[in-house]
């Protein structure tokens, strides 16, 4: 794999030559980073659209929906399919609350937002939250949110590694999202001279009572993400017994022989409960009602909580005022 490595480099360079963003009428907020996946983009959008919302700020989501079978630009029904709208943009529209539209062109989205003027409600101050949007040059944005930590920091280029482009791209980044208690990952960016500010987040498991006698005990963990081991780990470390895990694919779109395999496995250890993400509780759709009672399948939510948010939002004042370069955090 590694001898790609300078070509898959070349290409990520390629794709900021020779376009020209769109803006839309409203200030754009990304939030991304430089992996294919496992910072948790997914609930920072969640918790920054809420923060946004309770500050008076008129908000709603851009986001491409990945894996979704169609390509019509549209709001999301929080009542409808993975395979309609994308598992990501489903979490956020039903966690969040406010308006996700998807598009494979994410001005497109935007226009379409700005054009039913639905995120605006009662406030004054409508703001666009761009989802994974660090690479997507073809939307104008006031500032990038990028997620980082010491993963990634020592990561390789896809396909040998997670990482869908170099360090350097951190150098387009407003600000830095790390982890609380990943101090290594603080050292290494101010050391590689990245001068930016730097937001602490809290990453919180939600697991549910597994005093409850139908899913006392032991289980059995399973997922779809690029990063199952977080998964599976921040189990262990919620004091979750499991005994037995397997790892689908990213996305991977579940299906019937997928809920016998795991059923097996539950059955071969004695778990009394089969317990998943958020993502992938959405992907199962219909397919959850066909679990076995006596083995419930269980969603565990991960909640991301930022720490020190009036300065959090004070800097996104200023930042969308255009004056961000007189504030440090």
């Amino acid at each position: 794999m590694i001898p790609l490595l300078p070509l898959y480099a070349a290409g990520a360079v390629l794709r900021w030559v020779g376009s020209k963003p769109k803006r839309l009428a409203w200030p754009v907020i990304s939030v991304g980073n430089l992996s294919a996946g496992g910072t948790g983009k997914t609930p920072f959008t969640i918790a920054l659209a809420g923060l946004l919302v309770r500050e008076g700020f008129g908000v709603d989501v851009l986001s491409r929906g990945y894996g979704r079978s169609g390509n019509a630009v549209e709001r999301v029904d929080p009542d409808g399919s993975a395979e309609r709208f994308g598992d990501e943009p489903l979490l956020i529209a039903r966690e969040a609350g406010v308006p996700v539209y998807v598009g494979a062109q994410r001005f497109e989205a935007g226009a379409l937002a700005e054009l039913g003027k639905e995120a605006i409600g009662g406030a004054h101050l409508p703001v666009h939250l761009l989802d994974d949007g660090f690479q997507h040059r073809q939307l104008d944005r006031q500032m990038d949110i990028v997620l980082v930590n010491s993963e990634d920091l020592d990561d390789w280029l896809i396909p040998a590694g997670n990482l869908r482009e170099g360090l350097g791209g951190l150098r387009r980044a407003s600000v830095f999202a790390v982890p609380a208690g990943d101090d290594a990952a603080v050292e290494r960016l101010r050391r590689l001279n990245f001068e930016q500010p730097i937001w602490r987040f809290q990453r919180e498991m939600t697991v549910p009572d597994m005093t409850v006698p139908r899913i006392a005990g032991p289980v059995v963990a399973f997922c779809g993400i690029a990063r199952p081991e977080q998964f599976f780990s921040g189990l262990e470390q919620a004091g979750v017994r499991v005994v037995g895990h397997h790892a689908f694919r990213d996305h991977h779109r579940f299906t019937a022989r997928d809920l016998t395999l795991l059923m097996d496995l539950a059955k071969k250890f004695n778990a009394t409960a089969l317990v998943t993400t958020e993502k992938d509780r959405i992907r199962l759709g219909g397919l959850v009602a066909e679990s076995s009672p006596a083995t419930p399948i269980v969603t565990a939510g991960l909640r991301v909580v930022l720490e020190d948010e009036t300065d959090v939002v004070r800097w996104l004042r200023a930042a969308l005022k255009g004056d961000s370069g007189k504030l440090s955090l």
